[in-house]
């Protein structure tokens, strides 16, 4: 749910500019950083690739040496060696089992150290997602939030888990085969050196290319994902007011906007395996011409250069993986660089609990000289003054973006005020941490938040350790108890993730009840009755009024008639208080508010009509 901005709500947009890519390296010392726990498994894990990799290196070795043995039994008219031969085939198959069993066990340990890294970088941005101001959900969408949570972790859990293993194993191959290579014939060894230098500049070159692109593709896919999220949450409006062409429109233009970038990103390092695979097949083509001539003059034997050859074969393919490997590292750091934007973003303030007397407030206000806006260039409140004492019903009405909303956030410390002060029984609220300020505090407001659990659990949400007892005198004193107990499953009901199991005036009174269990100081009510039909609003009165008994409470209210009854009616307009005053004080004052009450009246039904409709109900 985005808050509203003095009352008034902000649609997040869908687009936002692609970030530019941050340093490589930078991002990638600090990816491996969380791999520093799982050094042993890793160690482990290099060990296996290793010993893995050593045993495939020696193979080509052995075929060589039992080709030449053939070769030689033919050429020369000799015997052919079965003997020898057949230890070379049953060598062969102990190094290819030895090859595959530490394969198997490297893959293991490897997606137990990437699953674990991932889930510790999830754990983080969970608990930076609660550390977070609430201007900063304010200023982004949620489906891209969301994207940096799940998606960015995930490509980075599989990247993490594919690219390690493949890039020890390719060091470790290329090292071998060139150790074997010289150790065969350093000439023919040479002819294949030459060729390396063309592979890295090639790697250099579309890596350097092509991660400007990876990043845009993360960015694109987030704001795909903020869209979707976006439509699905609101699809009864988007039905209602015919908006699916325009929102399929917009979807278009974000999913071609994320084919675009893909298509360049992919292209860019798809073209890398083509270009590597040219070099290698240059060097095949000069490891078969020099071997040949260097048979001819009996520098080296026939199985040799076969040997070669595949070393030849193999050594382009620890190249190539390294040129796979640039796409799903790229991937992962431009995933991880959008993790870690979160991870860095400024966090709101932790503050110890000083104030150790918090269950001797009574609950009086003081606004001191108030300001405060959203952008320090626009002030939503100016100067605000208000006293308000122990137990008193302060309505707040006014027009969309009067600061209804604002001056709720500034009470319950979502945001700070720009200037000015508040106190809660003259303590400054800057002398006790917003926990101790929210804990003094329970808000019941027009969209109801029920999470996926039992109706038993969302009522306990307001008090932990909740006992059965106090959880049903809770659901009783709401008046809730009575239709939860005509449910099936009674308070074991689960509630889905919309909780569309039970209607809108039910959720709402679970909601009171979850509020009166937490038995707060100050009550804050928007508009909680605006959603429901005339026989629940009374439930969801006679609830409220028990709710607010004894209590200090702010009300926004968009229909006048539900707070004649307030000690205080404050009316808001460009974040000034214009009006104050009693309802039938400021009836006589006939100014701003009048008019907002007369405009509720007119035409249809007089206020002694509309009053007198509802007298039956209220009885």
């Amino acid at each position: 749910m985005n808050r509203g901005r003095g009352g008034g709500g902000h649609k997040h947009q869908g687009h936002h500019q692609v970030e530019k890519p941050k340093q490589f390296k930078k991002s990638l010392k600090r990816l491996l950083s969380y791999l520093h726990p799982q050094r042993f498994n890793i160690t482990l894990v290099v060990i296996a690739t290793i010993l893995g990799t050593v045993f495939s290196v020696i193979s080509p070795k052995l075929l060589g040496d039992a080709t030449s043995s053939l070769f030689d039994s033919v050429t020369k008219g000799l015997p052919v060696d079965f003997a020898f031969l057949g230890k070379i085939l049953i060598g062969l198959g102990a190094l290819y089992l030895s090859t595959a069993v530490f394969g198997f066990f490297q893959q293991f340990i490897m997606a137990t150290v990437a699953q674990k890294t991932s889930a510790k970088i999830r754990g983080e941005v969970f608990e930076k997602l609660t550390r977070l101001p609430l201007k900063y959900f304010d200023k982004h969408p949620y489906g891209d939030i969301l994207s940096r949570a799940v998606n960015d972790v995930d490509s980075i859990n599989n990247s993490l888990q594919q690219a390690i293993t493949q890039i020890v194993s390719s060091i470790i191959t290329v090292v071998g085969i060139v150790a074997m290579m010289f150790y065969i014939s350093p000439w023919l060894a040479l002819v294949v050196l030459l060729t390396l230098p063309l592979s890295v500049v090639i790697i250099q070159m579309v890596v350097k290319r092509s991660q400007k692109y990876f990043v845009g593709q993360q960015a694109r896919l987030g704001d795909v994902n903020g869209h979707i999220e976006e439509m699905y949450s609101g699809h009864q409006v988007v039905k209602a007011y015919g908006y699916e062409q325009q929102s399929i429109a917009s979807f278009n233009e974000m999913n071609d906007e994320l084919y675009e970038a893909s298509r360049k990103a992919q292209f860019m390092s798809g073209i890398m395996m083509p270009l590597m695979m040219f070099v290698n097949n240059l060097s095949y083509v000069f490891v078969s011409l020099v071997g040949g001539f260097l048979v001819i003059s009996g520098s080296i034997r026939v199985g040799d250069v076969q040997a070669f050859i595949q070393y030849t074969q193999q050594l382009g393919q620890p190249m190539s993986q390294i040129a796979g490997l640039s796409t799903m590292l790229q991937t992962a750091i431009a995933a991880a660089e959008r993790v870690f934007d979160l991870l860095d973003e400024e966090e709101e303030l932790q503050q110890q609990a000083t104030y150790n007397k918090l269950e001797k407030l009574q609950g009086r206000l003081h606004f001191d000289h108030i300001s405060f806006g959203y952008d320090p260039e626009k002030p939503v409140i100016r100067n605000l003054n208000l006293e308000v004492d122990e137990g008193q019903t302060i309505a707040i009405v006014g027009p969309t973006g009067a600061g209804k909303t604002t001056m709720i956030n500034l009470l319950m410390r979502f945001y700070e005020p720009s200037s000015g002060r508040i106190l809660l029984d003259g303590i400054d609220y800057n002398q006790m941490s917003r926990e101790q300020v929210r804990s003094r505090f329970a808000m019941v407001i027009q969209d109801t938040w029920l999470f996926q659990g039992t109706i038993r659990d969302n009522i306990a949400y307001g008090k932990e350790g909740a006992t059965e007892e106090e959880i049903v005198h809770a659901a009783k004193s709401a008046f809730a108890d009575d239709f939860i107990r005509t449910l099936p499953d009674g308070y074991n009901t689960l509630l889905g993730e919309d909780a569309s199991n039970i209607s809108q005036g039910q959720r709402q009174l679970i909601t009171i009840a979850r509020a009166l269990l937490s038995n707060p100081l100050i009550l804050i009510l928007d508009e909680a009755t605006s959603s429901v039909d005339t026989r629940t609003e009374m439930n969801i009165q006679r609830a409220m009024h028990v709710l607010m008994k004894d209590r200090t409470s702010f009300v926004i209210a968009h229909r006048l008639s539900t707070i004649r009854d307030a000690d205080l009616i404050l009316v808001m307009n460009h974040g000034e208080i214009i009006e104050q005053g009693t309802h039938e004080q400021l009836m006589a004052q006939h100014g701003f508010y009048a008019d907002l009450h007369n405009s509720q009246f007119t035409d249809h039904v007089t206020e002694e009509e509309y009053e007198h409709t509802k007298q039956p109900m209220m009885t």
